[in-house]
């Protein structure tokens, strides 16, 4: 018996490993788990099946992100009978924001089991995000839309959605400005150019200037953090005005 078992069970060590985390971390056996080892790998190895096709998490985030969207918005349609469409795909993007997936990944550590030449300070935080949505992509192909969904209830829905306090949450200081002005009738301008001075990596400035007078500064790794952290701030600043709208 021991015998046929050893023959059975022809996973190597680290796939061993890899295994008996995964258990734990889904709370089931993983059945597949060449989908989980592609859902953790990074393009920069530049890997390639027998077919020459690239074997990395990019495709399987694609279909987590689709997966992950059809189980919120079942929820939503259930959880809200009242929501208009417009108010259903508001809160939906609030949930699936690229800022909220990167603190789900984050939460699981999946960076942990990533393989890349990249080093981990230079991914930028979507990589969270982008292998928790892999990580679904795995568990759809691995083990169908019921295990998907349960995964997602307990890892996003249950632990982590407030109706109550998604509806006042803010996802695009940007647009919340924006809309703002165009309601106010008032002149914005985000000024946005590159400041890297010595440093290796690319940064950029902002500056956000309301009606002429420049309200805020925002400095970060790409244009849109930038922007977001400057226009947080002008938020801040104008935040009694903008709340009594």
């Amino acid at each position: 018996m021991n015998f046929i078992r050893k023959i059975v069970n022809t996973r190597t060590e680290e796939d061993e490993q890899l295994f008996n985390e995964l258990k734990t971390l889904l709370n089931f056996s993983p059945k597949r788990l060449h989908n989980y080892k592609k859902a953790f790998t990074h393009s920069s190895l530049q890997e390639h099946d027998e077919n020459g096709n690239p074997i990395n998490y990019e495709r399987l985030e694609f279909l987590g992100d689709s997966i992950l969207g059809s189980v919120i918005s079942a929820y939503l349609y259930k959880k809200v009978p009242t929501g208009t469409e417009g108010y259903l795909t508001k809160m939906r993007s609030k949930i699936v924001s690229r800022e909220h997936l990167n603190e789900l990944g984050k939460d699981l550590n999946l960076i942990k089991y990533i393989k890349s030449n990249v080093d981990e300070a230079n991914a930028g935080d979507n990589i969270h995000g982008n292998i928790f949505e892999a990580l679904i992509g795995a568990i759809y192909l691995d083990r169908g839309y019921n295990t998907c969904q349960k995964f997602i209830f307990q890892n996003v829905i249950d632990p982590y959605v407030d109706i109550e306090k998604l509806e006042g949450k803010i996802t695009s200081y940007k647009g919340l400005i924006i809309e703002w002005c165009q309601k106010q009738k008032k002149k914005y301008k985000f000024d946005t150019y590159e400041d890297s001075g010595n440093e290796p990596i690319k940064h950029f400035s902002v500056k956000v200037s309301i009606d002429g007078q420049q309200v805020a500064k925002g400095r970060s790794t790409s244009k849109k953090k930038a922007e977001e952290q400057a226009s947080k701030r002008v938020y801040y600043a104008f935040q009694n005005q903008i709340t009594l709208q």
